[in-house]
């Protein structure tokens, strides 16, 4: 009685137009039905009502946005056609450990269109000669029967990979480190080196540069000083000529 009156007022003190996700597992129900539990829960995505003594679904409210509903270890044995009115949009349903014996009861899942997994594992209709393939007959829409598919490939479980989906995202940023921080220095670094090799590879080449030009200035002096000095010469020699050339005349006239 304590756990019941508990999980009543955990729904009372709840605002139930926003609840997405109830876990009620293991409180007692009255005749079918946990009080609190009503058509309020209109955002309602999973419900969650394991071990709770449930021997028929008639109470339950129409939660027309549910998607997953578990109902193991409870004691239904049949009424599942009411699912398809309140609970149209179901994808998973668990039935695991209830009072399931044929296939007639099942077959009145073939209403829930979106259904894709169903567990009926430690039901009695698990004992029938070619359950599996029955089921998969019976309920074209579905995917999964027990965990696996027709194929014996067991079905994915979405909160483990998206956990493990953050956990990699988590340690790539930690390897990363903070985004555009190390790059821009490394930026700097190379444009600063790059700077660097730069100015002395122009500072080396002007040097030789400059040197080449002295050196060579200095060739150029020495030429023309050689040239201006042969030119000297010439005319030396020419005005020799020059000045001798009257006297061999005369010398010649004489003769």
């Amino acid at each position: 009685m304590e756990m019941k009156k508990r999980i009543t007022l955990e729904l009372r003190n709840r605002a139930p137009e926003k609840v997405t996700e109830l876990v009620l597992d293991n409180c007692r129900s009255s005749n079918g039905e946990i009080e609190g539990l009503n058509e309020s829960f209109k955002e309602l995505e999973f419900l969650s009502m394991a071990n709770v003594e449930l021997t028929s679904l008639a109470r339950l409210p129409t939660l027309s946005k549910l998607r997953k509903l578990e109902l193991s270890d409870n004691i239904i044995s049949g009424g599942l056609e009411v699912l398809a009115e309140k609970c149209p949009n179901l994808t998973y349903l668990n039935l695991s450990g209830n009072k399931i014996k044929d296939l007639s009861t099942v077959e009145a899942l073939q209403n829930l269109k979106n259904l894709k997994s169903l567990d009926l594992f430690n039901c009695e209709i698990t004992n029938l000669e070619d359950y599996r393939e029955s089921v998969f007959e019976l309920l074209h829409q579905i995917t999964y029967l027990d965990g696996f598919d027709q194929e014996d490939n067991e079905a994915p479980d979405s909160e483990e990979e998206e956990d493990e989906g953050d956990e990699d995202d988590d340690e790539d940023e930690d390897e990363a480190g903070p985004p555009g921080e190390y790059e821009e220095d490394d930026d700097e670094d190379d444009g600063a080196s790059d700077l660097g090799e730069g100015e002395e590879e122009e500072e080396e080449v002007g040097l030789s540069y400059l040197m080449k030009e002295e050196i060579q200035d200095e060739e150029d002096d020495d030429d023309y000083v050689e040239e201006k000095g042969d030119e000297e010469e010439a005319e030396g020699v020419q005005g020799e000529k020059r000045k001798r050339d009257p006297e061999d005349e005369g010398e010649e006239e004489d003769d």
